[in-house]
Order: C-alpha cells, then structure tokens, then sequence
C-alpha cells in the first residue's frame, strides 16, 4: 500500500511540475512561452473540443497559456492578480493591439451589440453575476468557450452551456 501511494505522490508531483508552465508574477505580458505553438494548438483544441486546425489565432492561445491559472483579484491587471475586465483589457492590448476599458460596466458602451448566434473569436460576453447588473465579462474563443477571470479559479476557459452561465449572460458585443 505504502508503495503504491509513493508512486502516487511521485507521478502527481513529476506531472504537475512538467506537464503545465507555472505563471510568472511579472507583469510583462509578451514574455516568450516554454511550449511551442504546436503544443499549445494541441492543448487548445483539446480543451475547447475542436480540431488543431480549428487553432488559428497563435498570439490568442499563447497569451491564454501564459495567463492560465493567474489567481483572481478585483482591481488587478497583472499576472500578481487580475479580475474579469483587467484580464481582457490585457488580452486586448496584447493579442489585437486595441487599448479598451479595464471596466465591465464602461465596455459594455465600447462595444457593438451582436446576437449570441453571431459570436466570433474576440467577441465579449457580459454576465450579470451580481443579480443587479452587468458584473463579468469574457472573451469569447469558439465552440461556446470562453475565457475569463473567475473569482473562484483565476483565469480559466468555461462553456456558455454551463448552467451557471446559460442563467446569468446578458448579452455580446463586438469591439468598436
């Protein structure tokens, strides 16, 4: 028994260690990644179920990769913590060259309002978490995936069909 639970820790530890890139708490955003784009077109497809091919945008993917994981925290625009709307005016600026708002309720005015059919890679998505008003914002990538800041998990991807999500999404929109 002993040994097996040896071999347990030892696997856990050697894949944790090897298989994913810790985040950095620099706030540099352009760093270079350790994984090649294959790599993480690989991971990608995978995680939002669609084909490597389906992985196009590498600047997209790569700065995701780099953020995965970053812990929440309200106010925060870096990798020491960051919240919903600072995750995506980081994306932003890094991956489309466009300066937004670092305010959910402010981009909500920054954009063009789309139907939820119309979604495309970059489009934001804006939740109403707080039963008040709009809260939260993601971005959205394919296949009904997004990525956001959770409070619960940090920066992650979720699905649109998820219940939660499916409740509380207000409405789209594409950035002017």
């Amino acid at each position: 028994m002993r040994t097996v639970l040896k071999y347990l820790i030892l696997s856990s530890c050697f894949f944790y260690l090897f298989s994913c890139k810790h985040h950095q708490t620099s706030t540099k955003t352009s760093e270079p990644s350790n994984h090649s784009s294959s790599s993480v077109r690989k991971k990608y497809a995978e995680k939002l179920g669609v084909s490597e091919s389906d992985i196009k945008n590498e600047k997209l993917y790569q700065f995701i990769n780099d953020w995965y994981g970053v812990k929440y925290k309200y106010g925060g625009k870096d990798k020491a913590g960051v919240d919903c709307s600072g995750l995506t005016a980081a994306l932003y600026l890094a991956v489309y060259k466009k300066t937004i708002s670092s305010n959910t309720k402010d981009l909500v005015s920054e954009v063009k309002k789309i139907k939820e059919s119309d979604l495309k890679e970059g489009d934001l998505l804006f939740f109403n978490t707080n039963g008040k008003s709009i809260s939260h914002v993601g971005v959205y990538l394919q296949n009904n995936k997004f990525v956001h800041a959770s409070t619960k998990k940090g920066v992650m991807i979720s699905d649109l069909n998820e219940p939660y999500f499916k409740q509380t999404y207000v409405s789209s929109g594409k950035v002017k």
